[in-house]
């Protein structure tokens, strides 16, 4: 498997995160995003919404990165990861739904504002996170994952952001069930993390 990439790219390490904690041996592929190769006409031949992450598993291509967690866990069959119970896998679809809505504009958002000086008005983007943080901190204090007990690509998908919130200007220190959670992510055999970037709290 081949997966384009950038290493500042929170949806990008969502998927790399997922490759590494199932140990699927894949190549990085480097998509220069300031010279603006997402956009060259190679790269929009395999994802025409000119995005990474792009994932390539001997020319089935998939873009998107909550698809690419889907896929991997369907493909290596890991019930664990993606249930097959209509009910936990209902679960595990609404924080997926959540990972591509109110983290995306949320604490996303704000990391954007700081790093890539997006449009965005700041001050709406953190309270977006906030208000999200909060559900994540109240569902998190029942249960070590965010489904259960075990972890989830649902995780996947809600860690990179959340995990580097403070960079958008996001405090997390009012979330103690989220800083267990991010530990617990972080000492799962497989973890790799997230490039930190010093703007934000992390300046």
């Amino acid at each position: 498997m081949k997966l384009y990439h950038h290493p500042l790219s929170g949806h990008a390490h969502r998927a790399r995160l997922l490759l590494s904690l199932l140990r699927v041996p894949h190549d990085l592929v480097l998509v220069d995003l300031a010279a603006g190769a997402h956009k060259a006409p190679d790269f929009l031949k395999i994802n025409p919404f000119g995005q990474v992450p792009v994932l390539d598993d001997d020319g089935i291509i998939v873009t998107d990165s909550v698809a690419i967690l889907v896929y991997l866990a369907k493909k290596l069959r890991r019930s664990d990861w993606l249930p097959e119970e209509p009910l936990a896998a209902a679960r595990v679809q609404k924080w997926l739904s959540v990972a591509a809505g109110e983290i995306a504009y949320g604490p996303a958002a704000a990391r954007l504002v700081t790093i890539f000086g997006a449009s965005f008005r700041p001050e709406e983007v953190v309270t977006r996170a906030h208000n999200i943080l909060k559900q994540i901190d109240a569902e998190l204090s029942g249960h070590p994952f965010i489904v259960g007990s075990a972890p989830t690509i649902a995780d996947v998908a809600l860690y990179s952001y959340i995990a580097s919130a403070p960079e958008g200007n996001v405090d997390l220190s009012a979330y103690p069930h989220v800083g267990a959670w991010l530990a617990r992510i972080e000492d799962l055999p497989g973890f790799v993390e997230f490039q930190k970037t010093p703007v934000g709290l992390a300046a």
